[in-house]
């Protein structure tokens, strides 16, 4: 029985008195198949007594009808039968498993290590403090031993673990662990990982788990567990300026407004000098509120609510911060991406990004190159794929306060999230801002659109017609601009096939290269508007999110979806270019209709029935629709 099971004993109060002041190491394990993780894990649990005795009941039973180990206690029974789950994608992610020894509490990330299960690795170990990186001692350093030390590399763990395994099976070579280590310390060099504790093991037997073991004499370095509890905690964000942003405009009554949020960094007091990003006004900090009271300092990783001594415009997501030593200001960054999606990443595309407490609009541009994670090669890439990682630029719709990634580990993470599905599709690390980002500033101009306008006669609008090929939209454009020009108004018609022979003409058919064709031409449109004219827009644009992403780029009320709404019978019927039965016949790739989907618009202003309106009909709705609008006379 150890000191922490006597006094749960003896007086649990005590005991939980004690263990909320033990100080938290969060772990991640890392190894490839075979090389004992569960076993370690397991090993782990049971010597911490952290389990219950129905659970070593189990563990027991379990052993002796399906262990490996001729009936003694098989450790890895504990933690794989979670593992079976999750390599066939039934229920979990990523395992986390509590224990606590005498001295120190415990978080363990346990993820699988196949590459195909990158994106598992990196969100366990986005917290990690430190990564126990396993390794067979008949095997020596792998490919995928590259692989996990570059992704905790990546991630900014600097403590590793170099648990070499297996050792018993090796005879306790006292050469062999000395070549791993040699081996392995050349390669962490170049990745920058300094601080490595190397630890013979046989997790199986025991040896080096918890004390010294007879079988290395050789080796006078700590055991697992003696290291686990004794290597510093990287307490540099307490010493770091502050940083806190807000999670919550506090209001409960007319009397009291405070910020609520997490300190991400640094520690305050009353009296403190604040200043708040991205506004950069300043304040002085009056209280500090906790359900508890208030208190006379916070410090990073507490949660609490600040009152300001002056009345200032504070929203959630906006970052409280060390008047004298702010975060950066910025909206374009460049960033390392784990894709996590089966769905492709899309530059151009609008996603959501979840930064500290704001959620905003932003595209991704095309990678610089993809990481090859086996070989740390960089390799082009225009997209990138599930488990995939790169390096890319990133532009959001305002500016947000960061610090680089390996500064402050909470205030340059994000995710990527779809507008869509609301799915989690990547996470990223920002690395800095880009210097155009600064330097890009509206010009005030005295003659703007309103000017050109009322110069014009008419207010300035895009018209999208969307549909499938073969619907109707070229015909439906060109007579729709004949009738606005016969009334004097000041029209340009952009089309799918003149803008593909000139502005796009680099653009291929594929998802990426759509998003990237709708993009360009919405800021067209854009500037067309902004030069007062009606823009009409005829193209496919298969994809409900880059409509939007055009929608987005003008003012409410000068975008109108016009949905040329012809069924795909009727347009295969027509194929005025033989393009469906090229397609039918797998000629042509990427075909929307056949083997690249059409999001059909599901709100759109104008909706035409091709099968109740001619082309001319279908004008002169529109123009109808225009001047019930007001945007024509």
């Amino acid at each position: 029985m150890n000191a922490h099971t006597h006094l749960i004993e003896e007086d649990i109060e005590q005991y939980l008195k004690v263990h909320q002041h033990k100080s938290l190491l969060r772990f991640i394990t890392c190894g490839s198949v075979d090389d004992g993780k569960s076993t370690l894990i397991g090993r782990l649990l049971y010597d911490a007594k952290a389990l219950l005795e129905d659970q070593l009941s189990a563990l027991a039973s379990d052993s002796k009808r399906a262990g490996t180990q001729g009936g003694e206690l098989d450790f890895a029974l504990l933690v794989d039968g979670l593992s079976a789950e999750r390599e066939q994608g039934i229920t979990i992610d990523v395992a986390y498993r509590f224990f606590a020894t005498d001295k120190r509490k415990f978080i363990v990330a346990d993820t699988p290590g196949h590459e195909q299960y990158t994106r598992n690795m990196v969100t366990g170990a986005s917290t990690a403090d430190l990564a126990v990186i396993l390794i067979d001692a008949r095997k020596g350093v792998l490919t995928q031993t590259r692989r996990h030390s570059y992704l905790v590399s990546l991630l900014g763990i600097k403590r590793v673990v170099l648990a070499i395994n297996k050792l018993d099976m090796v005879g306790y070579s006292q050469e062999v662990f000395e070549q791993i280590d040699a081996d392995y310390r050349a390669f962490a060099s170049k990745l920058g990982l300094e601080h490595i504790q190397s630890i013979p093991l046989s997790a199986l037997r025991g040896d080096n788990m918890t004390g010294a073991s007879g079988n290395t004499p050789w080796y006078s370095g700590p055991s697992l567990i003696q290291h686990l509890e004794t290597v510093p905690i990287d307490d540099a964000q307490e010493h770091a300026p502050l940083r806190m942003p807000v999670q919550w405009v506090n209001r409960p009554n007319l009397d009291f407004r405070g910020f609520s949020g997490r300190i991400l960094g640094g520690s305050v007091r009353p009296g403190d000098a604040i200043r708040v990003l991205p506004s950069g006004k300043l304040s002085t900090v009056a209280r500090i509120v906790t359900l508890g009271g208030d208190l006379a300092q916070a410090s990073s990783g507490q949660s609490v609510t600040l009152t300001l001594c002056d009345e200032i415009d504070i929203s959630r997501g906006d970052v409280i911060a060390s008047a004298d030593a702010p975060p950066a200001v910025a909206d374009q960054f460049e960033t390392t991406v784990v894709w996590m999606s089966e769905q492709p990443l899309l530059p151009g595309r609008t996603y959501l990004v979840k930064l500290g407490a704001s959620t905003l609009g932003a595209t991704l541009s095309p990678p610089k190159y993809q990481i090859e994670v086996n070989s740390l090669d960089h390799l082009p890439a225009k997209s990138l794929a599930l488990n995939e990682i790169g390096v890319c630029t990133l532009s959001l719709d305002r500016a947000t306060a960061f610090d680089p990634y390996a500064e402050n580990r909470d205030m340059g993470s994000f995710i990527v999230i779809d507008r869509y599905s609301n799915q989690t599709v990547g996470a990223g690390m920002l690395h800095f801002a880009l210097r155009r980002s600064q330097n890009i500033h509206w010009q005030a101009l005295e003659v703007d659109k309103q000017a050109r306008g009322r110069l014009n006669g008419h207010q300035p609008c895009v018209l999208w017609l969307t549909g499938l090929s073969g619907a109707g939209k070229s015909t439906i454009a060109n007579l729709l601009e004949r009738r606005l020009h016969a009334m004097g108004a000041h029209t340009y018609l952009l089309d799918g096939d003149n803008v593909r022979h000139g502005l796009n003409k680099d653009l291929g058919f594929t998802a990426a290269d759509r998003v990237e064709n709708i993009r360009r031409i919405g800021e067209v449109s854009k500037l067309m508007v902004d030069a007062g004219l009606i823009v009409i827009s005829a193209f496919i644009s298969p994809f409900r999110s880059e409509r939007e992403l055009a929608r987005n780029l003008v003012e409410a009320g000068e975008f109108i979806e016009v949905f040329v709404d012809t069924p795909l019978a009727e347009v295969e019927r027509r194929d005025p270019k033989g393009l469906y039965k090229k397609a039918r016949r797998g000629e042509l790739k990427n075909f929307t209709g056949i083997d690249s989907p059409y999001e059909a618009p599901q709100a759109a202003e104008i909706h035409i029935e091709t099968s109740r309106y001619s082309a001319e009909q279908a004008a002169d709705y529109i123009v109808e629709q225009l001047r019930k609008r007001g945007l024509v006379h």
